[in-house]
C-alpha cells in the first residue's frame, strides 16, 4: 500500500529539485566568467614598489570638498569598495561631489617580508598623503580607514595630526582585547614568529583559511545552497560571483609587518595600553583632535562592536560621532542598506566636515 505524502520521497523530491537548479547555476555562472570588478573611472597617479594610489574624480566638480585618502588593509583587495554600479561605495562618494584616492597595498614581493609596520604607516602611507596634499594644494586632507587599514590611519594620524582634516574609521579594530571575538582569541594564542620564519610573507591561502574557519557553515555550505535560486537571475548570480572571486583573491601578508600586528595589537594590545611604537616614535591616540567618524557593524564577527567603540575612550576630540551599522563586517560595503543609508550617511558627514 502506499502512502500519500510520503515525507521521505518529498525529501528526495526536494533534493532532486536542488540538485537540478544548482547544477544549471553553475552552467550559468561558468557562462559569465570572467565577472568584472570595479565599475568607477580610475586612474593611478603614483605607485612605489607594489604600492598603487589610484584617483577616482569626483562627479560633480562644482561641489568643493578635500580630497579623501581610503587606506585599506593588507588583507583581501579594496575592490570591494567598487565591487559593481550596484555596489559601490566609492563611485557613490564620486557622485556626491567627493574627490576620493584609494591606496592599494598590492602583493608583496619576497624582499617585503622585511619591512615593518614604521615603513608602511610613516613611510608608503605618508608620502601618499604628502602627494596628495600637493596635488591638491590644501594642508590637510580627509582619511578613511578600512578594517586594519582603519588601525593603520589611526596610528598615522597620531603621528601627523596636522595633516589630518577629519578621520573616518570603518569596522576597524581599536580595542584588540574587547568583544571577545573568536578571531582575537585564536591570534592569543598564534606564534607570528613561526609562521614568518617559516613562510616569509605570509600565504593569502593560510589567511584564508583561518577566516572560513570562523563561519565555516555560512561559507562552505549555505552561500552555495542559495546559489542554486540564482539559476535564472543573471545579474545577482554575477554579483554573487564577484564575491565569490573578492573572498579568495587575496594579496600575501607582509611578514615583519604581520608578526608586529599580531604581537602588539592582536596580542598585547599596545594600541589602547598606550606603549605601542612604531619605531621610535610612540602612538597616542589623545593626539587625535580632529572630527572622527566611527563606524561599526552590529554583527561583525571579525571586529566586534566593543572592539571599534572603545575608540571614544581614547581619542581627544570634540567632534566625535559614531554609528552603529545593523549587519555584519561586509554589509557595511555591499548590502542595499548600505547603498541607502550608510554612504548618504558617509557623504554629508564629509561635507559637513571637508
Amino acid at each position: 500500500m502506499s502512502r500519500q505524502g510520503d515525507p521521505l520521497q518529498h525529501w528526495n523530491n526536494e533534493l532532486a529539485a536542488l540538485g537540478n537548479d544548482l547544477a544549471k547555476a553553475l552552467q550559468q555562472a561558468a557562462k559569465l566568467q570572467p565577472v568584472s570588478v570595479g565599475a568607477t573611472p580610475r586612474e593611478a597617479v603614483y605607485q612605489e614598489d607594489a604600492l598603487s594610489l589610484y584617483y577616482y574624480p569626483a562627479t560633480d566638480r562644482n561641489i568643493r570638498c578635500k580630497p579623501l585618502l581610503i587606506v585599506y588593509s593588507f588583507v583581501n583587495r579594496p575592490y570591494i569598495l567598487d565591487l559593481s554600479e550596484q555596489r559601490s561605495m566609492i563611485r557613490h562618494l564620486c557622485d556626491a561631489g567627493i574627490p576620493v584616492y584609494l591606496l592599494d597595498w598590492g602583493n608583496p614581493e619576497p624582499i617585503d617580508r622585511f619591512l615593518t609596520l614604521e615603513d608602511y604607516i610613516d613611510g608608503y602611507l605618508r608620502r601618499c598623503v604628502d602627494w596628495i596634499r600637493r596635488r591638491h594644494a590644501v594642508d590637510t586632507i580627509n582619511m578613511l580607514g578600512v578594517c586594519q587599514g582603519g588601525t593603520f590611519s589611526l596610528c598615522f594620524t597620531a603621528l601627523w595630526p596636522e595633516k589630518v582634516n577629519s578621520l573616518t574609521t570603518l569596522v576597524t579594530p581599536v580595542d584588540f582585547h574587547a568583544g571577545n571575538s573568536v578571531l582575537t582569541r585564536l591570534a592569543k594564542h598564534a606564534d607570528p614568529d613561526s609562521v614568518v620564519d617559516c613562510f616569509g610573507n605570509v600565504p593569502a591561502d593560510l589567511l584564508n583559511s583561518v577566516y572560513v574557519s570562523l563561519k565555516p557553515f555560512r561559507l562552505l555550505s549555505q552561500r552555495y545552497v542559495e546559489l542554486a535560486a540564482l539559476a535564472d537571475n543573471h545579474t545577482a548570480l554575477a554579483e554573487f560571483l564577484r564575491m565569490e572571486q573578492w573572498m579568495y583573491d587575496s594579496p600575501d601578508h607582509p611578514g615583519e609587518a604581520y608578526r608586529q600586528f599580531a604581537r602588539d595589537f592582536y596580542q598585547a594590545n599596545k594600541l589602547v595600553n598606550g606603549n605601542l611604537k612604531l619605531g621610535r616614535q610612540a602612538i597616542d591616540l589623545r593626539a587625535l583632535n580632529m572630527p572622527v567618524f566611527n563606524v561599526y557593524a552590529a554583527a561583525d564577527h571579525l571586529i566586534p562592536p566593543a572592539s571599534a567603540r572603545a575608540l571614544a575612550n581614547f581619542v581627544d576630540t570634540a567632534d566625535y560621532s559614531e554609528l552603529e551599522f545593523p549587519g555584519g563586517h561586509l554589509s557595511v560595503f555591499i548590502s542595499g542598506r548600505a547603498q541607502r543609508s550608510l554612504f548618504p550617511a558617509l557623504s554629508e558627514w564629509l561635507h559637513k566636515h571637508g
